[in-house]
């Protein structure tokens, strides 16, 4: 299936979030707890534990901060309780946006992301106002350059959804999200390691936007992306590469 990775023309923005490293430290542990808590405290028998801390470990954390934030996920020791929000709305140019959050206190989230929201020209929208727009699906990217032929053939081996190769060359593993796991255990084991991986939102539509909306919509996801209550961003904005270079 071919196409263009329009839902990543925005990558640079959260590569820079997350270069931020502390404060995707923060984010990370939060992820742990809260899939600590949720399920079993066993990685291995909790996969979105067990994603969080892939994750983690991605970004070079250590194993004893890790096993603190499920231990206090499971109780065993203390610390603060988080619940899951997430807030849907329009940004700029009409684009639809998902902010999943995780807070201790929901009154100060809202209006920090209404805040955002309403700074840059977007509003906020009720429950499932532009949720019907996304698809949660596990993901394994792979850059320019990969052997195809054998990758789809390993792919589609391990049951995976489908297989997007990318007009610049990058190739994209798309899975059911409780697939998500071992699809990439099956990668691992042939030998592709993937250039990331996570379960995440992907928009079954686009909403193009011009230069003043886009400059208007980078400040704005921005923004909330740095919010210490916010996890993840979604949006399903489609801006140009020559664009995006001037922002």
């Amino acid at each position: 299936m071919a196409g263009h990775s329009k839902w990543a023309n925005i990558q640079h923005r959260k590569n820079a979030q997350d270069a931020k490293r502390g404060k995707l430290f923060t984010k990370l542990i939060r992820e742990i707890t809260v899939a600590a808590r949720s399920g079993d405290p066993d990685p291995n028998a909790n996969p979105r534990l067990r994603t969080a801390v892939d994750k983690a470990l991605t970004a070079n954390m250590t194993r004893d901060t890790i096993e603190r934030a499920i231990k206090r996920g499971s109780g065993t020791i203390e610390g603060e309780h988080y619940e899951e929000v997430r807030y849907e709305g329009y940004g700029p140019g009409g684009a639809a946006v998902m902010v999943d959050c995780m807070t201790d206190n929901r009154n100060r989230t809202a209006s920090d992301v209404r805040y955002a929201f309403s700074k840059y020209g977007g509003n906020l929208g009720t429950d499932g106002s532009v949720a019907y727009l996304f698809t949660k699906l596990g993901v394994l990217s792979y850059p320019a350059g990969s052997d195809e032929d054998v990758l789809i053939e390993i792919a589609l081996e391990a049951g995976v959804q489908d297989v997007v190769s990318n007009d610049d060359g990058s190739v994209d593993v798309l899975t059911d999200p409780a697939d998500f796991n071992r699809v990439k255990d099956a990668m691992l084991a042939a030998k592709f390691a993937p250039e990331s991986a996570e379960v995440t939102l992907r928009a079954s539509t686009s909403a193009v936007l011009d230069a003043e909306a886009a400059a208007s919509m980078v400040k704005m996801l921005d923004v909330l992306e740095d919010l210490d209550d916010v996890q993840e961003v979604y949006s399903n904005a489609d801006i140009a590469e020559d664009i995006l270079a001037q922002l």
